[in-house]
């Protein structure tokens, strides 16, 4: 969750706690679970909700996805 704060950050918001993330107009809030892939492998799926009004957001989450879609490893 750590790193999408981050991109969220850079996309103009600031942390409020841990799981949200405020910016004028629009907020984020996160949530973090363990998934299982496979038998022996276990990634930590993030989920995140954005509320804000439809022309704030579409903009938003079209830049944190070609962010978070570059994170991977």
């Amino acid at each position: 969750m750590r790193l999408a704060r981050h991109y969220l950050e850079g996309l103009g918001g600031e942390e409020r706690d841990e799981t949200t993330v405020v910016a004028d107009d629009w907020t984020a809030e996160l949530s973090a679970e363990k998934v299982g892939i496979g038998p022996t492998i276990e990634l930590t799926e993030v989920t995140v909700v954005f509320e804000g009004d439809e022309e704030t957001l579409d903009p938003l989450v079209e830049e944190f996805a070609q962010k978070a879609m570059r994170a991977g490893g």
